[in-house]
């Protein structure tokens, strides 16, 4: 009973503890400020101090205005601010001053008063140091006048101050730079005849600033020191000093000879490149140099540049803040310096001089002679500096000083070299005497010869040249495809002829001859020859020629021939044959086509090739009939049938009978050596026509003859002769005159046949014989053709007959006992028709089309045969039908000339030809050229092909004939090769591509740069990037998904865009491993809208992805930035656009101006979502956006460049930076506003606001304090992921796990793996265990050795995890011990052995239970606030446990996330009620408002009326896709690759050939195409600033916390406000109760045992928990009560019944400080020249917003109408530890303004502190730029500026 007293009291205390800090007295009037004071702090600048009033209010409002009339300078401050810098002031004008604090609704009477510079410095009583670090003092502000020492030495001096303007220093640094250089002019007496001051500013390329003689006033030189730019870039010392050596101290510039010269170098880092040879010219040339060193610098380094002694002339120190402590001690020394320079030039002035008439003699190529006339005094020596005018090392020649002349050896020839002459006194040196001389040319060899040439061989003749050290002769064949076959022979300087063998016949060469003097060649001597063709054979001759078959007979060509190719082709080309055979004379040809025309052609084979063709025809004969067909021994039913066989290779004969009157015909096949057949089975008394044909062994067949044959009535034989070979019989057994034939007629005559009709006048005929022959024919030439009819018939197509020829047919009946009398008539057949009108159409690159009108007689098809005109090869030839007259021919090469002819086909032959010549277009690229030529690589660039997909870009050596080849996409206008060897001669040849058709070769001859007689030479600016540079060293590693943003606006311009393409090409290129194994690269361009160019998972390869980037065309537009790297989150980190998870996420911005969106909200998110940004700024980028955003630290991401040629100086840092981030083990995440290498393995797991109802088994619930959400794993939730998304590359050797964690009643007592890596068997790698039920932590893995090594933890300190509070763990592992930190206190360390690495393969897993075994396990309930693994082992040292309400220290502690304060008075009317709540268990957030009555529905509020559009963009560039004109025509195209030998025809013998090919035919047009329209107008401008506010629109859902802005969308309805705010306090106070039972135990056991123990507040801020009284065990922990009546998981409810208030609206944010609207964007002005920024001229400003809770700095909204006050319900205010505060604000908590004399713009501080975090008791240099206020810097304790003001003594300000 008293237990639960006691506890209830302590409730009730701990209830009323914490509401206390709910309510604020806002009674009252608010209270002025006091005790202003001022302190001048620069010329122009006055610091303004003052005292804070009590009470409570909201921020100060400081009005600034000159007495003189003018604007009122308006400055917002917060409340805690209590000094405050106005800058920009005349330093003679009154300015009257007011600061007035303000709460919501009232401002205290004004704090009042006057100031003005001049007299405030004349005030020396001024109490200006109270409460200031004088260190930091005189680093902020130049000393007072009088205070520094002051040089009075009447000596004076030529100062050249040479300043470090890298991006290592900063603005800010850069700021003190200018006053440490104010102080250090100040000290000396300055003026044209007095001591001068020049400044120059390096970076990586140095500049001057002003030269010596450019103003003539100290106060000018003071001006231009304070207007002094921030230059920015890399630091290259070096090249800096060698540039003032010839800029600076030269009388140009205002150097005065005999007057001490004095070089003062200022820098923070180490040069990247080397200082030593550029600061010892300097000594030497008489110039003494101090070096100051900050920061970074390298000793040594300032060291090597100083002279001597170091201790007088090298400066170095810590940081920029104490550059003030080494301005009198510098100043001192170059003071006395001066003097002792005066005295000692003074003593040598008499004799110093200046060498003089400069002379150049001997001129020869390799050298040349320097003279001059002697300087005046005792010259010691002589300097002579000379190098190339082009750009080259400095050399120098040292003689004597007795000696006016020098040689100058080993130059390069036909080069103008730079000379200087300087005379080196004992202490001095004079000015140099300067002039120029240009080498001679090399001397090249001459009257070139070519002889004796013959097949494979020629010899090669010059005259030699004097000097030469030998000759270097190349010689290659000019025939395209072979020039690649170039040799190189190099002879002594004594042989001036050799033989050049091993040459190929009838090849022309081209021969040059070099002469070497020794690595360098002299001009070429060049001449051509054709070596002789090979011998082909002669007199062909044909013999023995059949029907299948002819001999060839030839005279041998050579000696020297291999053997012979024969080929043969029929000559209407429709079968091609060839046969190789030896060294032969003669060869037979077989299996040929009887009738038919053959042209043979016979090549002789040699070791170099063939000869040209020999060629010749022939004609094969019929094939052979049967002769003497005869039929004897005649029976009644039988006769024999003989014949004679006409050869000896038949392979069978077929013989046929039929019945004259009719009835079936009957075959038989005889056997070809037979000659004769008896038919059997016969009809007696009855006339047969018996036919025989032979068939041959080759298929052929002959032609028919026939007999007629008769079988007898009796037995009786009667014997019948009947031939075919003559046209008469034997004379009939009758005399009787018998005529059986009238009107015989011919007619329907064709190319090949007639018709024969005649009138039977006797119908006794039994037969008609028709016969016929030609015209002219000779019978003893021609047998005659005989057709036998029978009797009945008559008519007869005759066929098939030759085309064009008259016949004479001839008729005879004939009867049973002889023949009647012949009737004859003449006949003639058609010619043959060529086809007429040939027309070409649809020409292509590989493909045209011919077209013919047909002939007027019927063919029986078209032969169309095509021929490359200057091309040899064969002829090709196809045939189409007779109703074909079009034709499409394919597979032609491209930009050929064709010679076509079409041939009508006839039965009989072919017509004549049609003729034409038809053309395909060009395949090829133009424009062909090499640059970039290095000594081991060249570039080639072509003007694109507009059809091309593709180009096949193909190298070879004409030394060695190596080939590579690389295929490009079809957008890619330009190639780089690399590794290649140097002086070498190159071919590099283009092949166009269209989809799968390939062009021919486009190529040009390159020679690599030879190795170099010097050392390199440093360029005087950096190279273009090369295309494909080998992957980095440190990339090799990288594995990220890497995004480029690429500013696509107008600003940047087609040029600039395609720097920008370079850039990314040769960043990209330096990549190792593209694709889902190593980092995908994804590529956005944006203006006014982002576009995708391609997705992370485009491209697997470099070269796709390469190819890619070149394809990229420019956009155009305005600059949206924020939309951009929104649409790279919402689009390209998303898993279907390839976002592997567990992997670096990178993105790089490119961007050329100021966004004209935010874009800090946006990338802040990413940020904390653990994506890295690089920021890369051009020309008018601002500086501070970058800076918001890229990563921190700035140093590593944020990089800015002059213009778009200086991306070269920044690629290589910026290439190790993107591939370090994406090489880690650990990924760079943001945790509490900070970088660090680890994983945020919450979010892994998906347990985040956004994903954590996805996770199955897991609810979010409120965690230590209700602004923190923690989530609960329910019973066997089994939470996991698995390991290759999580830790792909593993665990590091070192780090932290984390944990922030609560046991639940319910968890049970096993041991369960609070979190563990299981491989793919499911068994456990590494972990951490805790046993519930033993009250032990356990962490196991497996050490290096394989070995399973485990350490247990147990006691006191390990018990109190388990007693159900949220407590902290840190398990720290390294590689020999593991230590366990609990609630920030170390409790344990053990030794372990180094760790190996873990299988990826497996899953990770939360809370699984030890006992579970396989896939289906079991997990323990528990709640998780916190997970994360830190790859360090300091990360728990620096942690304070501030999510612990027993541990907060507000003071070091961060502010709670979305803390505010309440008020009664903050209440506003109520709002209209929600939605209905959704199924689900409830959220963190939605605790928000009181319970009130139920109200009506409210109306859903208007759309407001849209702002008015802005006014159009300017005209846009013109587009990129218009069609131009065509070009004019091409010049003379290099020789074509000789063609492969095609199927059919022969080649002609070739003439020689030609030097160069006949001018081709002018390309075809390309189709004109319409004039465009006018282009459209730009895009439309960027929106003007809101106007007037529109009507109130409907609220929508709530979205994230963002920037302040207009009121936010009310959120989603949660529980009635009272329960859920006792349900926080109930878990507020269940923790303090436990607190303070604990604190009460522990100092109860302290008086028990006597031991003093610390100090327990008993304050709301308790201490941490104790351990359980000693008198017994603890009793059962209650358990907290989960807030309403929520179950796991939920089903959804039904819609509840429209009752109960509706939730109040939230509390309107804070809005910023208006400034006025602003007006439309006007066009982009011209470039200005650079300098620092200014401040614009803002609007008037608007009335202050209620203030609103702090969110992330979003973009500034417009000042809209201040919203109706909201309700503000406590518990969604931070539930515990309000109080606390900030120290006394020091000088670099004051913030800055910028007060222009004509301008002014509102400030509001807060906008200072949204972008930084806490970290405990650090001080973190920001530099901070607001719109409108001048960029500076500030040290900002790191802590929210949401918590109120606490003083030293813990009091507020209040109390």
């Amino acid at each position: 009973m008293l237990c639960r007293y006691e506890i209830q009291s302590c409730f009730l205390l701990a209830f009323l503890a914490v509401t206390t800090f709910f309510i604020s007295d806002v009674q009252g009037q608010v209270s002025p400020p006091t005790r202003l004071r001022y302190n001048v702090v620069s010329p122009d600048s006055v610091q303004i101090s003052w005292k804070a009033p009590k009470g409570q209010f909201t921020g100060y409002k400081l009005l600034v205005t000159p007495s003189s009339g003018g604007k009122t300078n308006q400055l917002i401050l917060q409340n805690t601010a209590t000094k405050a810098i106005i800058q920009g002031l005349i330093p003679d004008q009154n300015y009257a001053l007011q600061i007035i604090a303000f709460s919501e609704d009232k401002e205290s009477k004004p704090a009042q008063g006057q100031f003005r510079i001049k007299d405030i410095e004349r005030r020396k009583d001024t109490s200006k140091s109270k409460v200031k670090d004088p260190e930091k003092t005189n680093a902020s502000k130049p000393a007072p006048e009088g205070s520094l020492f002051t040089c009075k030495t009447p000596a004076i001096a030529d100062i050249v101050i040479l300043v470090d303007g890298s991006w290592s220093i900063g603005r800010f640094n850069f700021r003190l730079v200018r006053l440490f250089l104010e102080n250090l002019v100040s000290a000396f007496n300055v003026g044209s005849e007095k001591t001068r001051v020049g400044l120059a500013q390096y970076s990586g390329d140095p500049r001057i600033e002003w030269h010596l003689n450019a103003y003539g006033t100290k106060d000018a030189v003071l001006d231009a020191v304070r207007n002094l730019p921030y230059k920015g870039g890399n630091t290259l010392t070096g090249l800096a000093l060698t540039y003032i050596l010839e800029n600076s101290f030269k009388p140009e510039a205002g150097a005065r000879p005999g007057v001490s010269k004095i070089g003062i170098l200022i820098t923070d880092g180490k040069s990247q490149d080397d200082v030593i040879p550029p600061a010892k010219n300097l000594r030497d040339a008489g110039i003494e140099l101090f070096a100051i060193g900050v920061k970074n610098a390298d000793i040594n380094e300032l060291k090597e540049i100083a002279s001597e002694p170091d201790s007088t002339h090298v400066y170095n120190v810590a940081d920029f803040n104490f550059m003030h402590t080494i301005v009198e001690g510098l100043t001192r020394t170059v003071c006395s310096r001066v003097e002792e320079q005066e005295k000692e030039i003074k003593g040598t002035i008499a004799s110093l001089g200046t060498p003089s008439d400069l002379v150049t003699s001997d001129v020869t190529a390799r050298g040349f002679r320097v003279s001059w006339t002697h300087a005046p005094g005792k010259v010691e020596k002589y300097r002579v500096v000379y190098y190339p005018t082009r750009g080259g090392q400095p050399e120098e020649v040292v003689v004597d000083g007795s000696v006016s002349t020098a040689v100058l050896k080993n130059l390069m020839s036909l080069t103008e070299y730079q000379i200087a002459v300087f005379a080196i006194y004992s202490n001095a040196a004079s000015e140099g005497l300067r002039g120029t001389e240009t080498t001679l040319a090399l001397p090249m060899a001459s009257d070139l010869q070519l002889y004796d040439v013959s097949q494979s061989s020629m010899r090669v003749r010059w005259n030699g040249v004097v000097g030469a050290t030998g000759y270097m002769i190349l010689y290659a064949p000019l025939t395209e495809g072979l020039a690649a076959d170039e040799k190189e022979i190099k002879i002594g300087e004594t042989s001036t002829d050799l033989e050049l063998d091993g040459l190929l016949p009838n090849t022309e060469y081209t021969v040059t001859v070099y002469a070497m003097f020794g690595e360098e060649a002299s001009d070429p001597l060049t001449g051509q020859e054709t070596t002789l063709p090979l011998s082909p054979p002669a007199n062909l001759k044909f013999f023995d020629v059949g029907h299948n078959s002819a001999k060839l007979t030839w005279d041998p060509a050579s000696k020297n021939v291999n053997g012979y190719r024969i080929m043969y082709v029929k000559t209407d080309g429709t079968e091609t044959n060839e046969v190789e055979v030896g060294r032969v004379s003669t060869h037979t040809l077989k299996s040929l086509a009887p009738l038919t025309e053959y042209t043979v052609a016979i090549f002789s084979l040699y070791e170099e090739g063939q000869s040209e063709p020999l060629t010749g025809s022939f004609t094969t004969k019929r094939v052979p009939a049967p002769q003497h067909l005869e039929i004897d021994e005649s029976s009644t039913d039988s006769f024999r049938v003989s014949w004679k066989p006409t050869s000896s290779d038949i392979a069978f004969y077929r013989l046929a009978w039929i019945p004259l009157d009719g009835g079936e015909s009957e075959e038989v096949v005889i056997n070809g050596d037979a000659d004769s057949h008896v038919i059997e089975g016969l009809l007696p008394d009855t006339e047969y026509e018996v036919s025989l044909l032979a068939v041959f062994d080759d298929e052929s067949e002959s032609e028919v003859v026939a007999i007629l044959g008769a079988t007898s009535a009796s037995a009786t034989t009667v014997p019948t002769t009947v031939t075919t070979t003559s046209v008469s019989t034997s004379e009939p057994t009758t005399a009787v005159f018998r005529t059986g034939v009238r009107n015989l007629v011919i007619d329907d005559e064709t190319t090949s046949s007639l018709r024969v009709m005649w009138d039977i006048s006797d119908y006794s005929v039994q037969q008609f014989r028709v016969t016929y022959l030609t015209a002219e024919g000779d019978r003893a030439e021609e047998a005659v053709r005989m057709v036998m009819v029978p009797g009945r018939q008559n008519t007869l197509v005759l066929h098939p007959l030759l085309s064009d020829t008259e016949y004479k047919v001839t008729i005879t009946p004939i009867y049973s006992d002889g023949e009647g009398v012949s009737v004859s008539a003449p006949g003639k057949t058609l010619p043959l028709s060529a086809p007429r009108n040939l027309r070409v159409s649809d020409e292509w690159y590989n493909r045209l089309r011919i077209s013919w009108d047909a002939p007027p007689s019927a063919t029986m098809g078209y032969r169309v045969v095509y021929k490359p005109v200057n091309t040899p090869g064969p002829a090709l030839e196809t045939f189409v039908g007779d109703d074909i007259n079009t034709i499409l021919i394919l597979n032609l090469f491209s930009g050929t000339e064709y010679s076509v002819k079409v041939f009508a086909s006839y039965s009989t032959g072919f017509s004549d030809a049609l003729t034409g010549v038809a053309k395909t277009l060009f395949l090829g690229v133009t424009n062909l050229d090499s640059y970039q030529v290095r000594m081991t690589s060249l570039c080639a660039q072509w003007q694109l092909h507009r059809h091309a997909t593709a180009y096949r870009v193909v190298i070879e050596s004409l030394v060695d004939g190596k080939k590579r080849e690389v295929n490009l996409g079809g957008g890619t206008p330009r190639h780089c090769f690399f590794e290649l060897m140097p002086g070498t001669k190159y071919k590099i040849s283009v092949h166009t591509q269209l989809q799968e058709l390939e062009g021919p070769a486009v190529s040009i001859m390159e020679t690599t740069l030879p190795f170099p007689t010097q050392p390199p030479t440093t360029p005087s600016t950096p190279p273009p990037p090369p295309t494909i540079p080998p992957a980095k060293e440190v990339c090799k590693a990288a594995k990220a998904d890497l995004a480029f943003l690429v500013d696509g606006s107008w600003s940047i311009g087609d040029d600039n865009f395609n720097k920008i393409i370079n850039f990314l090409y040769s960043t990209v290129g330096a990549l190792d491993k593209i694709g889902p194994d190593g980092t995908q690269v994804a590529i956005i361009q944006y203006s006014d809208d982002p576009r995708t160019e391609f997705k992370l998972n485009a491209y697997k390869t470099k070269e796709t992805l390469l190819e890619a980037i070149q394809q990229i065309a420019y956009k155009g537009g305005n600059t949206k930035t924020g939309r951009a790297i929104k649409h790279a989150r919402e689009i390209l980190f998303t898993g279907e656009a390839g976002m592997r998870r567990g992997i670096p996420k990178v993105l790089v911005v490119i961007t050329d101006g100021r966004s004209q969106d935010d874009v800090n909200k946006v990338s802040r998110e990413m940020q904390l979502d653990g994506f890295s940004f690089f920021a890369i700024g051009v020309a008018d980028a601002d500086y501070s956006e970058l800076v918001n955003i890229g990563s921190k630290p700035s140093e590593r991401h944020v990089f800015f460049v002059d213009d778009f040629d200086a991306f070269t100086k920044i690629e290589d840092e910026l290439i190790t930076f993107v591939c370090e981030t994406a090489s880690a083990t650990c990924p760079l995440v943001v945790k509490d506003g900070n970088n660090f290498a680890g994983f945020k393995m919450m979010e892994m797991f998906g347990l985040v606001e956004k994903e954590f109802s996805a996770v199955e088994g897991v609810s979010m619930e409120p965690g230590t304090f209700n602004v923190f959400p923690c989530y609960r794993l329910h019973k066997d939730a089994l939470v996991s992921q698995p390991t290759k998304y999580l830790h792909p590359e593993g665990l590091p050797s070192d780090y932290t796990i984390t944990f922030l964690f609560r046991i639940l009643p319910d968890t049970p007592q096993e041991p369960f793996a609070l979190w563990e890596i299981l491989n793919e068997a499911y068994e456990p790698l590494v972990g951490v265990i805790l046993d519930n039920g033993g009250k032990t932590l356990t962490f196991f893995n497996y050490d290096y050795k394989g070995d399973f090594q485990t350490v247990t933890f147990e006691g006191p300190e390990i018990r109190k995890i388990f007693y159900g509070s949220f407590h902290k763990l840190h398990v720290v592992i390294s590689k020999t011990t593991a230590k366990i930190i609990i609630d920030c206190k170390q409790v344990g360390e053990k030794t372990i052995n180094a760790a190996g690495n873990i299988s990826s393969d497996g899953i990770e897993v939360l809370g699984r239970m030890v006992r579970s075994r396989g896939p289906r396990d079991n997990s323990a309930p528990l709640q998780l606030q916190m997970f994360d693994i830190i790859c360090a082992t300091s990360w728990a040292n620096r942690d304070k446990c501030c999510e612990l309400p027993g541990l907060r220290d507000e003071e070091n502690c961060p502010a709670l996330p979305h803390a505010c304060s309440c008020s009664e008075a903050n209440k506003g009317p109520l709002g209209p009620p929600g939605p209905p709540g959704g199924p689900g268990v409830r959220g963190a957030k939605g605790h928000r408002g009181d319970p009130g009555p139920k109200g009506p529905d409210g109306p859903r509020g208007e759309i407001g009326v849209p702002g008015p559009q802005g006014p159009p963009g300017p005209q846009g560039p013109s587009g990129l896709s218009i069609q131009g004109l065509p070009g004019p025509p091409g010049e003379k195209g290099e020789k074509g690759d000789l063609g492969f030998p095609g199927l059919q025809g022969v080649p002609g013998a070739s003439g020689s050939p030609g030097r160069d090919g006949a001018q081709g035919q002018r390309g075809f047009p390309g189709k004109d195409g319409p004039t465009g329209p006018q282009g459209p107008p730009g895009p439309m401008g960027i929106p003007g600033a809101p106007g007037v506010p529109g009507v109130t629109g409907s609220q929508g859902p709530q979205g994230d916390i963002g920037a302040p802005g207009p009121p936010g969308a009310k959120g989603e309805r949660g529980e009635r406000g009272d329960l859920q705010s006792q349900a926080m306090v109930r878990a507020v106070a269940r923790q303090v109760c436990e607190q303070l039972i604990q604190g009460h135990m522990a100092r109860y056991n302290s008086i028990l045992n006597q031991i003093p123990s610390q100090s327990v507040s008993t304050r709301t801020i308790a201490g941490p928990p104790g351990e359980p009284g000693r008198p017994g065990a603890p009793g059962p922990q209650g358990e907290q009560g989960s807030p309403g009546m929520q179950g796991f998981p939920g089903s959804p409810g039904q819609p509840g019944r429209p009752g109960e208030r509706g939730l109040p609206g939230e509390k309107g944010e804070k809005g910023n400080p208006g400034v006025g609207t602003q007006g439309p964007r006007g066009p982009p002005g011209s470039t200005g020249p650079p300098g620092e920024s200014r401040t614009g001229s803002p609007g008037p400003p608007g009335s202050p917003g209620p203030r609103g809770p702090a969110g992330h700095t979003g973009s500034p909204g417009s000042q809209g109408p201040a919203g109706p006050p909201g309700y503000c319900d406590p518990s969604s205010c931070a539930g515990y530890g309000m109080g606390g505060g900030y120290g006394e604000p020091t000088d670099q908590d004051i913030p800055v303004v910028q007060l222009p004399h004509n301008s002014y713009q509102i400030y509001d501080p807060e906008d200072l502190y949204d972008e930084f975090t806490p970290v405990q008791e650090e001080m973190e240099a920001v530099e901070l730029r607001s719109p409108g206020i001048s960029r500076f810097a500030r040290r900002i304790a790191k802590r929210s500026a949401q918590t109120p003001v606490r003083t030293k003594d813990g009091k507020s300000p209040s109390q």
